[in-house]
């Protein structure tokens, strides 16, 4: 059993650190207030080849395994979560295309995904249907060399950017069980009826547009069905949501660790009654647990994700990874929020931020109520043991 990482991966780690201090914090802040979208960050991102996380070399991707993704969006978090949600999705769907697309769906859109030049998303909730994607009501009807879709998508990262936009659709809602009924269908951008209606208002997780989708009478062609075969879309979206909920945990990792950072620098340097307030016990106390459940949530994450590398079945361990860092996001960052007293309800310091954006890592990828009873399951059923 290896607790530590690679050579690569730290010096892989390091030249994210490094990208991060020195490209991200000294704006996160800034370009967080004004709304104005961190189009230079991303192409940075391109630059350094991150579009192509998930994509095979063989079409210009990096590949990356699964502790080295990881690593990405740990480090970006900590500068600014909202930038690691522009990577998240894309990958996502860049994943789902390099494992389930047709040779033609991996030529024609892998090697521009790879560069950033086109980027993708992921159209799965729709505002009735989040957790339970078997509950969507979004058909696609074939009429033709042609799938006419309509209905309904929100919460759509990168819905102003994708080209294509992966959408899960009904091609059969009378079949039994329902997941036979559901498919992929690779929406390019500029197909009339698809529509943007609005970016949704957020408490945090700034940077990067969550949209609501109109699909109006859109027609796809066949050749755009993921795959190929009609009724994969839940074999194709589940397995992809595994490494999605890596990428949420380590979002909040990062976040946690932002949060601990903040929270020890400030009360090094905060006096109260003649002395730094870390001399306190009860400080200490807050951050002696705060450091403990990062690190911990940390080693969850990355066994997560080594068993995912391992080609092992990972919903258990993505989902126990996502839920127990999400919440230690949470904690983390109330408790540097009461450790800095009145300036962590300041805009001027990073942890109010950190507070707004850690909710959503309990939300996105399946609340963690969900995630719970996936785990439970796991464990009644006799496929996952622990101990």
């Amino acid at each position: 059993m290896d607790f530590e990482l690679s050579d690569e991966q730290v010096a892989f780690q390091r030249t994210m650190r490094e990208f991060v201090v020195k490209e991200i914090k000294p704006v996160a802040n800034e370009m967080e207030r004004s709304g104005e979208y961190p189009t230079a960050i991303i192409n940075k991102l391109k630059d350094m080849g991150l579009f192509g996380m998930t994509i095979p070399e063989e079409y210009g991707g990096l590949n990356l395994d699964a502790v080295s993704f990881a690593i990405v969006f740990e480090e970006l978090a900590r500068g600014w979560m909202g930038i690691a949600g522009t990577l998240g999705s894309h990958s996502l769907s860049c994943w789902m295309i390099a494992q389930f697309g047709t040779d033609q769906q991996k030529t024609n859109y892998l090697p521009t995904l790879a560069t950033g030049e086109r980027r993708t998303g992921i159209g799965l909730t729709e505002p009735d249907a989040g957790s339970d994607l078997q509950g969507i009501r979004t058909t696609a009807f074939r009429e033709g060399d042609s799938y006419v879709v309509n209905g309904r998508k929100t919460w759509i990262t990168n819905a102003r950017h994708a080209d294509p936009l992966p959408v899960l659709v009904k091609t059969d809602p009378g079949a039994e069980p329902r997941h036979l009924g559901i498919s992929v269908l690779l929406v390019d951008a500029g197909t009339p009826g698809f529509e943007i209606l609005k970016d949704i208002g957020k408490l945090g997780y700034k940077g990067p547009e969550s949209c609501e989708v109109l699909l109006n009478n859109v027609r796809v062609p066949v050749q755009n069905l993921l795959g190929g075969v009609e009724g994969c879309g839940m074999k194709q979206v589940l397995p992809a949501l595994e490494s999605g909920r890596i990428n949420i945990a380590a979002r909040a990792v990062g976040i946690a660790q932002a949060a601990y950072d903040a929270a020890l620098i400030y009360s090094r340097q905060r006096t109260a009654f003649g002395k730094p307030i870390s001399e306190f016990q009860a400080i200490q106390l807050k951050l002696a647990d705060m450091a403990t459940n990062v690190q911990a949530a940390r080693l969850l994450t990355y066994w997560a994700a080594s068993e995912q590398a391992a080609g092992k079945r990972a919903d258990m361990h993505s989902g126990m990874a996502k839920y127990f860092a999400s919440e230690v996001a949470i904690n983390s960052s109330l408790e540097a929020m009461r450790i800095h007293g009145g300036y962590g309800y300041s805009t001027e310091y990073e942890v109010e931020r950190l507070y707004r954006d850690a909710p959503l890592m309990a939300i996105g990828e399946g609340t963690n109520d969900i995630l719970r009873m996936i785990i439970a399951k796991s464990l009644i059923s006799g496929r996952d043991t622990i101990g």
